[in-house]
């Protein structure tokens, strides 16, 4: 479902009416006709129509993520994907102001990076990498992997967030990410290594253990790659479950 199916951001429009629009055959901003809905409603949306044009002209990703209602943050995604951020963080411990980022894989436009701690990992690095980004995609990141970052590092991440953790818990998709990938058929090349094994790969690879720092890399840049396929597949299926074409 792309921002140009939805009339939801509009006030006095809620799940009731947005449906009815699209069962009257309202289901692109293209369509809309004030018939379905009384005047003053059909003004409402019409306004939101020619601005929201306008924002999309502009690339305006903050604007559309400030009219949706949180728990419907999940429809920017099919529009903004293509410039979308996926990343994840790997830490020393779960307390940001005592433990450590080790390495932070972003996967944008095809192409993955990691940043690793001690060699590229900095607060200039992050935001030369993030901030081009018009949606950062994450999992829990709201609450773990943006407050560690800007804690660590100083840096402001304040921008358009897609959490799939939220995201999935609409699908009824409760656990951790490997546990959700795991039931939705989502493969992992080494399903082997948890959180705690990457606390464990860092404290070898300062050791100097040899291998301990790539198999760390590989499995961040794994959690990165693989956000884009839950991504994909979570909002498939929200669109299937929500959207009346």
């Amino acid at each position: 479902m792309r921002v140009e199916n939805s009339f939801i951001p509009v006030r006095g429009v809620g799940e009731k009416t947005e449906r009815s629009l699209w069962e009257a055959g309202v289901t692109h901003w293209d369509d809309f006709r004030p018939d379905p809905v009384g005047e003053t409603t059909a003004e409402r949306i019409q306004s939101f129509i020619d601005e929201g044009y306008d924002r999309l002209a502009d690339g305006d990703v903050t604007y559309f993520d400030q009219a949706f209602p949180n728990s419907e943050q999940w429809r920017l995604y099919d529009t903004f994907s293509e410039n979308a951020c996926f990343f994840d963080i790997e830490t020393t411990g779960l307390d940001q102001h005592r433990d450590e980022v080790t390495t932070v894989s972003f996967h944008q436009g095809g192409e993955t990076e990691t940043l690793v701690q001690g060699d590229d990992l900095s607060a200039e690095s992050l935001r030369a990498t993030l901030g081009e980004a018009d949606l950062l995609v994450t999992f829990n990141g709201k609450r773990f992997d943006v407050p560690f970052l800007e804690e660590s590092f100083d840096v402001d991440l304040d921008r358009p967030h897609l959490d799939l953790m939220y995201t999935c818990k609409k699908l009824d998709l409760s656990g951790g990410l490997k546990e959700i990938e795991q039931s939705i058929g989502i493969e992992r090349d080494r399903p082997d290594i948890s959180g705690r094994d990457a606390v464990r790969l860092w404290r070898e690879h300062e050791r100097g253990v040899d291998g301990s720092l790539e198999t760390l890399i590989e499995y961040n840049r794994e959690d990165a790659v693989n956000l884009r396929t839950l991504a994909d597949e979570v909002t498939a299926a929200l669109d299937r479950r929500v959207f009346v074409d």
